[in-house]
C-alpha cells in the first residue's frame, strides 16, 4: 500500500495539499457540487474522493428514470404529507432535472423523453379520479408552465401487451437516461473544470477544527479547509438525522426481438418500476415486501424479492414473451420519513447533502448546487 507520506512532492502538491474543498462521494451529488463550486470560484482547489472504483451507492445502479411525480405517488403523499411539502418536493425534482440538463447534454446521456405510465392493476381499487387528474395538472402547470402533463390512457394493455392491467395514467414529460453515461459526463465536466477525483480512497474518520478538517483514509491523512459529505445511503456514519440505507434490487433481460414496451413505468405506487433499455426489459423494486431486511448497506439480492420480480415479468409485464435474465444488481439509496433531502452545514466548514429518497437522478444536481451555495 502506497501511503500518502510516501508520495512525491509532485503528487502531494497536485492532489493533496492546500485543498479548499474535499468532497466525500463521487456520485451525482458529489460531482455536481464540485462543478458548482468551481463555477463559483475557479481558483478553488477541489478534491473528490470515493471508496469504490466507481460511485458506490446508487448513482450508476438505478433504473435511469427522469421522473418527478406519478399520480398514485402524489395521491398517496397527499394523504400522508402536508400539501405544500408534496408540491415543494415535486418542484425540487422537476427543477433538479433542469439543473442536470444544464450541466450535461441530453444526447450525451442517451436521454429519451419517452413518457411514463403509472399502471393500475385490475385487482386494485383505483383511487385516481378525473377531478384528481385535473387538480394535479393545475398544480403541475403552476410549477412547470406546461399544460395537461397527465392524462388517463386506457389503451395501455393493447399498446404494450400487459396482462391484468385495468388502466394507466401517462406523464408526457418524464423519460429515461443512461446513468452510466450521466456519471461519465459529469466526471468529464468536473475534470475540465480542474476538479481532482481519486477513487479507491475511503474516508474513515473526520476530525474538525476551526481552521481545517483532517480526513483519515486507509492511505493516511488529508487536510482540507472545508469538507462536503455526499454519501447518501451511507450517511449514518456521519450524522444521526432521519436517514437510513435502503437497498433497491434490479434485473434486466436479454434482448427481446419483438418487444413492444417503450417508455418508463411505475406500478404499485412506484414500489415497482420498469422500462425498456433498447430491446431489453429492466425491472426493479419490491423493497415494500421486506422494509426491515432491505434497510441495509449490504449489496446483494433477496430471494423473496427476486421471485416477485420474476413473477411480475411472467404474469403482468411480459406474459407473451420468451426471455432470460441477463443480469441483476442492487444499489443503496438513502431514505427517511421525509422525502426532502438533508442539505445543511454540520459546522462552519463541514456540510452534508444526503437522503435522495430514491430520486437522485431528479434532485441530485439541485442538491449539489445548494451545497455549493452554503459556502
Amino acid at each position: 500500500m502506497l501511503r500518502i507520506d510516501n508520495l512525491s512532492y509532485w503528487e502531494k502538491s497536485t492532489y493533496l495539499e492546500n485543498i479548499d474543498f474535499l468532497i466525500i462521494g463521487s456520485g451525482i451529488v458529489g460531482l455536481t457540487t464540485a462543478i458548482f463550486l468551481k463555477k463559483k470560484n475557479k481558483n478553488y482547489k477541489v478534491l473528490v474522493i470515493d471508496r469504490g472504483y466507481l460511485p458506490t451507492g446508487a448513482s450508476t445502479k438505478n433504473a435511469g428514470f427522469t421522473c418527478f411525480g406519478s399520480p398514485t405517488e402524489l395521491f398517496d403523499d397527499l394523504q400522508n404529507m402536508n400539501e405544500l411539502t408534496v408540491w415543494d418536493t415535486f418542484s425540487n425534482r422537476y427543477m433538479g432535472l433542469n439543473t442536470l440538463f444544464e450541466l450535461v447534454q441530453k444526447d450525451k446521456i442517451a436521454y429519451r423523453e419517452c413518457k411514463s405510465w403509472d399502471i393500475i392493476s385490475s385487482k386494485k381499487n383505483n383511487d385516481i379520479t378525473k377531478d384528481f387528474i385535473e387538480y394535479i395538472n393545475q398544480k403541475a402547470y403552476e410549477i412547470t408552465g406546461v399544460k395537461e402533463i397527465y392524462h388517463e390512457d386506457k389503451l395501455i394493455t393493447s399498446k404494450f401487451g400487459f396482462e391484468g392491467i385495468n388502466t394507466s395514467y401517462c406523464n408526457k414529460l418524464e423519460g429515461a437516461i443512461h446513468t452510466g453515461k450521466m456519471i461519465q459526463e459529469l466526471y468529464k465536466k468536473a475534470i475540465l473544470n480542474d476538479v481532482n477525483v481519486l477513487f479507491g480512497m475511503n474516508a474513515e474518520k473526520l476530525d474538525h477544527s476551526a481552521q481545517e478538517n483532517v480526513i483519515e483514509t486507509q492511505f493516511g491523512e488529508i487536510k482540507a479547509k472545508n469538507t462536503i459529505i455526499a454519501t447518501n445511503g451511507f450517511a449514518k456514519k456521519w450524522i444521526k438525522d432521519d436517514i437510513l440505507p435502503a437497498r433497491a434490487q434490479v434485473i434486466i433481460t436479454n434482448e427481446i426481438p419483438d418487444l413492444k414496451i417503450n417508455g418508463t413505468f411505475h406500478y404499485e405506487k412506484g414500489y415497482y418500476y420498469f422500462r425498456n433499455v433498447g430491446n431489453r426489459l429492466l425491472l426493479g423494486g419490491g423493497r415494500n415486501l421486506d422494509f426491515k431486511g432491505e434497510t441495509t448497506e449490504e449489496f446483494g439480492s433477496s430471494e423473496q424479492i427476486r421471485l416477485k420480480l420474476l413473477e411480475l415479468l411472467k404474469n403482468v409485464i411480459l406474459p407473451k414473451h420468451t426471455y432470460e435474465i441477463q443480469d441483476s444488481w442492487s444499489g443503496i439509496m438513502g431514505v427517511g420519513k421525509s422525502k426532502s433531502p438533508i442539505i445543511k452545514k454540520i459546522n462552519n466548514n463541514t456540510a452534508i447533502g444526503v437522503r435522495m429518497g430514491g430520486m437522485g437522478v431528479a434532485i441530485g444536481a439541485q442538491v449539489g448546487k445548494k451545497l455549493a451555495d452554503l459556502f
